[in-house]
């Protein structure tokens, strides 16, 4: 989607820089949207994680309670779906969670842009889970993990190999597009009612429904995650 002004083009404009509608080499990807938006993000978490680790208290207080809460909370969640076993993956969980909520957050803003507006975005994050649930199968189950493909007989394997095979795939195509489509139709509607109505009270129920929208689909893409990862861990049947 084509925002009509996005904070960092201006200063890259001002700069000298020009960033291209339709990239044609690797530079001009960098200087795409979803990408300079990504680095806003990160930035950002980078930022907050040092300030929340900068002033740890024994006894928490303001920013810890809530990070506190928040981080506690995710884990809880994920130990209650993958088990202890999958405590470990808790890490990888939360960072994206933050992540795509930030990213999701992001795009309500006026002049700033969300990354998972943008299927490359979605995509990447998809392909890094996927890629994870194979090799927690492989850690817990080693050789043995192939039989999560080959169906409960050896008479089905013929048949349930290549299901099985697909179904995984479509994993990627699951997370991603479900994420992306959701976020590129709020901030879609969000810049068709800022375009008719300005910045008055149209948009106001919109940016609300965005917030919600967008911690909804964070803790789907995290939820989806969470179980891949427990039917990597738990053994076939």
């Amino acid at each position: 989607m084509e925002h009509p002004i996005l904070f960092i083009n201006l200063i890259l404009e001002k700069l000298g820089i020009h960033v291209p509608a339709q990239p044609h080499s690797f530079a001009d990807q960098l200087l795409q949207p979803h990408v300079t938006y990504t680095w806003v993000i990160m930035l950002l978490l980078v930022c907050l994680s040092a300030l929340a680790a900068r002033s740890l208290k024994m006894v928490p207080e303001g920013g810890q309670n809530f990070f506190e809460l928040a981080i506690t909370g995710i884990e809880d969640f994920m130990i209650g779906v993958t088990g202890e076993e999958g405590r470990f993956m808790f890490p990888l969980i939360a960072s994206l969670g933050f992540f795509i909520l930030c990213s999701n957050y992001l795009g309500v803003i006026p002049g700033f842009a969300s990354p998972t507006a943008n299927l490359n975005t979605t995509a990447a994050c998809a392909l890094i889970v996927v890629f994870m649930t194979h090799v927690l199968g492989v850690k817990f189950h080693g050789v043995k993990y192939i039989k999560h493909f080959m169906g409960p007989v050896w008479w089905l394997t013929p048949l349930i190999l290549p299901i099985e095979i697909v179904s995984h795939l479509s994993r990627i195509l699951s997370l991603s597009i479900r994420l992306f489509g959701n976020i590129f139709g709020d901030e879609l509607v969000l810049s068709i009612l800022f375009f008719l109505a300005g910045l008055y009270l149209a948009p106001v129920p919109m940016m609300f429904l965005g917030l919600f929208t967008g911690l909804v689909q964070a803790f789907i893409f995290c939820l989806l995650s969470m179980m891949y990862f427990a039917g990597a861990i738990e053994h076939a049947h």
